[in-house]
């Protein structure tokens, strides 16, 4: 293989490289759907609020209904509530965790 056919490898093996980048940039900046996933409507009565991944299997999600929330533990062969009808959220400015800072 001569010089010029070595470079023409190296330079398109670059290119290819950066062509999974720029599509792995893209894929993380606009999610699955690219941007064309419906969105949601205000006034919605069901949501999740917050989500936390407990370890491969496990995850504690926070569910909001109407005015209540639901915390729950969701597996790969259960899902068992551990806290329901939580009163609704606290308001914004008060800080979000009991005895923590504002």
């Amino acid at each position: 293989m001569d010089t010029l056919g070595l470079l023409r490898a190296i330079a398109a093996l670059i290119f290819v490289l950066g062509l999974i980048g720029a599509a792995a940039w893209a894929a993380r900046r606009f999610g699955p759907g690219l941007g064309l996933a419906p969105k949601p409507k205000a006034g919605r009565s069901l949501g999740v609020i917050e989500s936390l991944q407990l370890d491969a299997r496990h995850r504690l999600v926070l569910v909001r209904r109407d005015d209540r929330q639901h915390l729950l533990l969701i597996g790969p062969s259960h899902s068992t509530v551990i806290e329901g009808s939580i009163a609704g959220a606290a308001p914004s400015g008060a800080g979000g965790i009991p005895g923590g800072p504002p």
